[in-house]
């Protein structure tokens, strides 16, 4: 993926206002409401959810096409829907 090439965002999620395991489930949720193929931006904390949202997601399948660090104590996570 080229540094400058610009990834269409189909739909965005925000995790801050919520704790672990929640944020997992609303990211979970968001994505499951997505065809394949589509992009799900997840705007988390820094902390708990970096760590264990990331990690989940790619458990259930789907790819992650890049961490953004906001530089604010939080992250935009870029995921793309796996197929079943």
């Amino acid at each position: 993926m080229a540094a400058n090439e610009e990834i269409r965002i189909d739909e965005t999620v925000d995790i801050t206002d919520v704790v672990c395991p929640v944020t997992f489930v609303k990211a979970k949720v968001a994505l499951e409401e997505l065809e394949v193929g589509q992009i799900l931006s997840v705007h988390m904390n820094d902390g708990e959810p970096v760590q264990n949202v990331p990690r989940s997601i790619k458990e259930e399948g789907h790819k992650i096409k890049k961490l953004i660090d906001n530089q604010d104590g939080t992250y935009d996570l870029i995921v793309e829907k796996a197929g079943e």
